[in-house]
């Protein structure tokens, strides 16, 4: 009897031991699969988000290769690399990359910000960076030389299970509240719902020129010259809506501005050298205009990254050139004015980190986003 007692005492000792080293390790093993908390970044009151479609390391070669200039993106303080990658694919299309960038989430290719496990948002949805600027008071902007409905605008706008969605994604747009939109005419945004929902309606540069103060306004210019660096229609170029969408942004409140350089993934898809490389000078351009605002105003922190790389530029024959006509997995560039914390020089990190750090940049912790929009069914 004593024998098993003392067996039981041994079994109960052993089995606690046991028992100890198992938590010991499950706590080891959801440290490493979640990692450490994000450390807090600077607050800033203006966000400025650049974006050059497509845009991949080799883009920036190409460009001097061909232009036999040097970059002002490339003098920015802090340099790194967003990796890319969708849901459900290792090489993202715009949509994903775009809910990547604005939602701190991936979702599957096609989609725009949306989980990929809810695509059609039935349950709930990522709030992307601009309806969380917006929630803070900030003033918020849309820029780009696409469709107002194309991916990239659509991915910090609207919340739809597929880009092709134009009516939807139309619809949600001119019903999000985002204070400018800007970009090239679409057939589904109609000019009496634009107004309807206390926009100006703009289509040319002399008319956005025009605008002042807080009105709303909603772009839709000539999309055959707007990527252009110089226009004679009466379309604005890049740089001329960057420069504009600051002027009547900037405010004590502060604000979150979204600019995408689209035609950079547009031509590369068609290996068009030339007019590539004309739109990376453009975004350039435009970047020079928001990097002068942020170092005149002190307090505004400028992004510019890529949602993915077009075209598989690569060193051949001693000359960079076009390989592909798709996309690839490579990782793309990542450049920081503003913060010294946001990331280490020569530092990879995920496209949803990019996200992530921006919106903290605004004050919100790794608790509060990604932040998921539970869906009212009944509304």
């Amino acid at each position: 009897m004593t024998a098993v007692f003392a067996f039981l005492k041994r079994f109960r000792i052993i089995l606690g031991i046991i028992i100890i080293f198992s938590i010991l390790a499950l706590i080891v093993t959801l440290f490493f699969i979640k990692g450490p908390p994000a450390a807090p970044r600077k607050n800033v009151q203006n966000i400025i988000f650049i974006i050059g479609d497509g845009m991949g390391e080799n883009h920036l070669k190409l460009a001097k290769q061909e232009l036999g200039i040097s970059l002002v993106m490339e003098t920015m303080p802090v340099r790194g690399q967003s990796e890319t990658r969708s849901f459900n694919n290792a090489v993202t299309d715009s949509a994903a990359g775009s809910t990547a960038l604005a939602c701190g989430v991936r979702t599957n290719n096609g989609c725009l910000g949306v989980y990929p496990d809810d695509i059609e948002a039935l349950k709930s949805h990522p709030e992307n960076l601009t309806e969380l600027a917006a929630e803070k008071g900030m003033e918020t902007g849309i820029v780009t030389t696409d469709l107002t409905t194309g991916a990239t605008p659509s991915g910090f706008s609207v919340h739809t299970s597929s880009r092709n969605n134009t009516k939807d994604i139309a619809l949600q747009e001119i019903g999000s509240g985002i204070d400018l939109f800007w970009g090239a005419a679409d057939s589904e945004t109609k000019q009496a719902a634009v107004e309807a929902s206390g926009y100006k309606y703009i289509t040319t540069y002399s008319e956005m020129n025009a605008l002042a103060g807080t009105q709303k306004s909603f772009g839709q210019f000539n999309g055959d010259d707007l990527w252009r660096s110089k226009s004679s229609s009466n379309t604005p170029t890049l740089s001329q809506m960057t420069d504009k969408a600051i002027d009547l942004l900037d405010n004590q409140d502060g604000f979150f501005l979204m600019i995408e350089g689209a035609h950079i993934d547009k031509f590369s898809h068609v290996n068009n050298t030339a007019n590539a490389v004309a739109c990376v000078q453009e975004l350039d351009k435009s970047i020079a205009i928001a990097l002068d605002f942020a170092k005149k105003d002190g307090n505004t922190l400028v992004i510019v990254t890529a949602d993915h790389e077009t075209g598989a530029v690569e060193l051949v024959n001693g000359k960079y050139a076009y390989t592909s006509v798709n996309h690839s997995g490579d990782n793309v560039p990542l450049f920081i004015y503003g913060s010294d914390n946001f990331i280490k020089n020569g530092q990879a990190i995920k496209n949803t980190d990019v996200s992530l750090y921006t919106a903290m940049s605004m004050g919100f912790t790794s608790k509060q986003f990604p932040h998921k929009v539970t869906v009212n069914i009944a509304a």
